[in-house]
């Protein structure tokens, strides 16, 4: 594929998937790390001590799994979250939000990459043309009946990296939160704000209320009841929900990303160092098992705490045969489906398609994985 996320490209030339295997079995890459099943080339030790729960906030959660569930999602991936919307594949055309809907999604996330395209001094001045741009977005989407998560995602910029330098973007982001927020007050519950994508790198459950906390307040003073999302260190792997520190706030939804396991669903991915090698078949191994835990994890997660969660992300690369990558799909959602969890596909058209983006045709095998 011509495009891919950056942040996975710049995450594997520096060996942050060796790191990350080491800490956790299903953390990093495009939402999660190196499998917990299938072949690996070159198996690396791993470290799985027993985690510590974090405590469970006070405020009592007003939205649950019972009523926030977000049906089926797709992530408007490498659009707004490439340098210039166009770089990373097709741009978003309005028409897409309504054939979308008549595929039968309810929701779609929205990556934008907020942070290189604001100022790195007080107020932060977000482009004008910019965020136009996003909330045209936002409205279009809502008009064809599609709840929108709108995710800050991919900050890690030139201008700063909040996963590298967390303590000194902490400001900027809060007030890139002040005006996202109040752009976005008056739009109704349909929708979501999602804080941050995919913490990782120096960003840890250590530090991760510290610097989401200033942003969630400002999200607070304009929007006092949206549904914000946050997810959890290590890009949001599974394994991060046993640890997750919430704040108190009643209306938090949880997510975490799914691309277990990861030399299934990342062979031949030339970003990835070193590459897993093709011809990796699903299931093998102890897949199934690791499946099977995995969803648990999730439902122990949703019962301590009674948050809702979703899956933010999960994919397979397109270079798999399709077969064998509809079987992933139907596997994994239907899993977690059964765990009263749903899932934002990745991605719409420019990676990971479940959409030609030549031809515009659906990959209708995908589409039939994920119950559409």
């Amino acid at each position: 594929m011509s495009v891919r996320k950056a942040r996975w490209r710049n995450a594997r030339r520096t060996g942050v998937v060796l790191a990350c295997s080491l800490i956790s079995l299903s953390s990093c890459g495009g939402g999660s790390g190196p499998s917990t099943g299938g072949a690996a080339p070159t198996p690396a030790p791993t470290v799985t001590p027993s985690p510590t729960p974090s405590p469970t906030p006070s405020a009592t959660p007003v939205l649950t799994n019972v009523n926030t569930r977000i049906g089926a999602c797709v992530n408007m991936g490498n659009h707004l979250e490439a340098p210039n919307e166009g770089d990373w594949g097709r741009a978003i055309v309005d028409s897409d939000f309504t054939e979308i809907a008549a595929q039968g999604f309810e929701t779609v996330r929205l990556p934008v990459r907020f942070s290189n395209h604001a100022a790195t001094t007080a107020p932060y001045t977000i482009d004008a043309a910019f965020m136009n741009r996003v909330e045209h977005l936002v409205d279009t989407a809502r008009a064809a009946g599609l709840r929108v998560i709108l995710d800050l995602h991919h900050y890690d910029d030139p201008q700063g990296s909040i996963f590298a330098n967390p303590a000194g973007q902490t400001a900027r982001f809060a007030g890139l939160w002040k005006q996202i927020a109040a752009r976005f007050r008056n739009k109704d519950d349909k929708v979501w704000f999602e804080l941050l994508n995919e913490p990782h790198d120096q960003l840890t459950h250590a530090n991760l209320r510290s610097v989401l906390e200033p942003a969630l307040r400002e999200v607070r003073a304009t929007n006092p009841t949206r549904p914000v999302v946050i997810g959890g260190e290590f890009w949001s792997g599974i394994n991060s929900l046993a640890t997750l520190p919430l704040p108190d706030d009643a209306y938090l939804v949880a997510t975490f990303h799914y691309y277990d396991p990861f030399n299934f669903t990342h062979q031949g991915a030339s970003w990835v160092t070193p590459t897993p090698p093709f011809g990796v078949t699903f299931p093998s191994g102890t897949d199934a098992a690791d499946l099977a835990a995995n969803v648990q994890k999730a439902k122990d997660f949703i019962a301590r705490t009674n948050r809702p969660l979703f899956m933010g992300e999960y994919g397979a690369i397109e270079t798999i045969p399709l077969a064998q990558r509809a079987n992933w799909y139907g596997t994994v959602h239907d899993a977690f489906a059964a765990g009263e969890v749903d899932g934002c596909v990745w991605a719409y058209t420019n990676t990971m398609p479940v959409r030609d983006p030549t031809t515009g045709a659906w990959i209708t095998q995908l589409l039939d994985a994920i119950g559409l």
